[in-house]
């Protein structure tokens, strides 16, 4: 794959960036990798839709049968795995922890840092539900807070002129990156959630449980939600500017906030150098994202941003931008100008 030298320079122009990048890019690794025929790939069910599309669409292109095994278990699960050395690629719908780090430093394990779509984390109800058409990020954290625990069981004590109806939470469980990146968006970074919840990091099962529930309140990724419109409500979030629904245009605008985040795949930098299979698969991504992103559901980043992921990749750039933390609050745009000065 090779990076247009015009479009680079464009890049680099309208990111008002003052450094120097080669244009003529090293591939992963200094010698040719072989080609091993099974790939591993676990994490988030946030991003799962998106890998699972290009892993069809791969097999489609391909001559040969790459056996690539892709599964769920939550972005902090997927991490266990990945930092143990035992999956090749990992989706994450939050950055890299630093405790995270840590282990996978311990163990060896160098990664690539790969955003590949932005998402809003939808929140939710039932279609059937006429009370509720915004909520505030303090009604959130009111409902969500572990002080909520046992306590916040009915809609009127979130709000009073909300009924005297049953409030029944659905959301992704402790291990799911939605989980982390809502929590500490809603509530806070030292603030815990409650536990008293139908959990799952199968998305689609809290997707049923919405549905089927008139009383219900969850939240997920976009794409499970723009899957099923018909089956629910989104609930418009007002972060003190006036209530913004979840969609491609107020992602893009910068306005759903602070719900709006990026979405990553991470490579274990060594098996990328040492496996062709892996290392076109990759490349085969970056290239189909754009297109396969918007087709699952959430939002794709400008060409721009595809290229810089694209030349990380090539160089073998390791590491993280964000050093541990989740961002909030943070724009396509900024994001661009981080990956691009990394």
């Amino acid at each position: 794959m090779k990076i247009k030298t015009k479009q680079l320079a464009f890049l680099l122009k309208n990111l008002g960036l003052g450094i120097a990048v080669a244009i003529s890019v090293a591939a992963c690794g200094q010698t040719e990798p072989e080609r091993d025929l099974s790939i591993d790939i676990d994490g988030s069910s946030t991003v799962y839709p998106i890998t699972q599309k290009v892993v069809q669409e791969f097999k489609a292109t391909e001559a040969e049968t790459v056996d690539i095994e892709v599964d769920f278990s939550g972005t902090g699960g997927g991490f266990k795995k990945f930092c143990a050395g035992q999956t090749d690629i990992n989706n994450a719908s939050r950055p890299i922890s630093t405790a995270e780090m840590t282990t996978c430093k311990e163990a060896g394990v160098a990664y690539i840092e790969l955003p590949i779509a932005f998402d809003a984390v939808t929140v939710v109800v039932n279609p059937s539900n006429n009370w509720v058409d915004s909520l505030t990020i303090q009604d959130l954290a009111k409902i969500w807070s572990a002080r909520a625990e046992g306590k916040i069981t009915r809609w009127n004590q979130v709000r009073p002129d909300f009924p005297a109806r049953p409030l029944n939470l659905f959301a992704p469980g402790e291990d799911s990156g939605t989980f982390d990146y809502f929590n500490e968006a809603v509530i806070g970074q030292e603030a815990t959630s409650r536990k008293d919840y139908v959990s799952s990091e199968d998305d689609t099962i809290l997707v049923q449980g919405v549905k089927q529930d008139p009383n219900a309140l969850g939240y997920f990724g976009l794409a499970y939600y723009e899957a099923r419109q018909e089956e629910m409500k989104a609930v418009a979030i007002d972060n003190g500017k006036g209530a913004v629904l979840p969609t491609r245009e107020t992602v893009e605008a910068g306005e759903y906030q602070p719900l709006s985040r990026p979405l990553f795949i991470y490579v274990n930098s060594s098996a990328a150098q040492k496996n062709l299979a892996l290392k076109e698969f990759v490349e085969f991504y970056l290239e189909q994202a754009p297109e396969i992103v918007s087709q699952v559901g959430y939002v794709p980043l400008p060409e721009e941003g595809y290229l810089l992921t694209q030349i990380h990749f090539q160089r073998g750039k390791v590491g993280t931008v964000f050093d541990g933390d989740s961002v909030f609050n943070l724009t396509i745009g900024e994001l661009l100008r981080q990956q691009a000065s990394f």
